[in-house]
C-alpha cells in the first residue's frame, strides 16, 4: 500500500514563503508522476503543480506560475512544493498525489491520480 504524508504547512503572512514536503512510501516512487493540489473552503479541489516521474517536466497552474516550484528527490522518495510570494488566496489545504501511469507529460486531472495524502493546511494572512 502506497502512503503519502504531507508536512510543512502553517500560518504565514502575505509575501512570505513555505516549503511543503510529501513523503511517499514504496519502492516504485521513482516511476510515479506527482502532483500538488489544493482545496479552499467551499471550493473544489484544484491542480497546483505537477512533475513527471523523471523530474524532467513540470507544469503549474496559472495562479501560481512564477511563485511556486515543484521538485522531487527520487533517492529520498520525496516531493516538494516551494511556495514564495504567498497571497491570502493561496490559503487552502494542500494535498500531494501520485499517478502510477509513468507518463512523459504532467497529469492535471484529479481522476488520473491513484494515491492521495491527507493534506496540510496553509493559511496566508493579509
Amino acid at each position: 500500500q502506497v502512503q503519502l504524508v504531507e508536512s510543512g504547512g502553517g500560518l504565514v503572512q502575505a509575501g512570505g514563503s513555505l516549503r511543503l514536503s510529501c513523503a511517499v512510501s514504496g519502492r516504485t516512487f521513482s516511476t510515479y508522476g506527482m502532483g500538488w493540489f489544493r482545496q479552499a473552503p467551499g471550493k473544489e479541489r484544484e491542480f497546483v503543480a505537477g512533475i513527471t516521474w523523471s523530474g524532467g517536466t513540470t507544469y503549474y497552474a496559472d495562479s501560481v506560475k512564477g511563485r511556486f516550484t515543484i521538485s522531487r528527490d527520487n533517492a529520498k522518495n520525496m516531493v516538494y512544493l516551494q511556495m514564495d510570494s504567498l497571497k491570502p488566496e493561496d490559503t487552502a489545504v494542500y494535498y500531494c498525489a501520485a499517478d502510477r501511469a509513468r507518463l512523459t507529460r504532467v497529469v492535471v486531472a484529479i481522476r488520473e491520480y491513484d494515491y492521495w495524502g491527507q493534506g496540510t493546511q496553509v493559511t496566508v494572512s493579509s
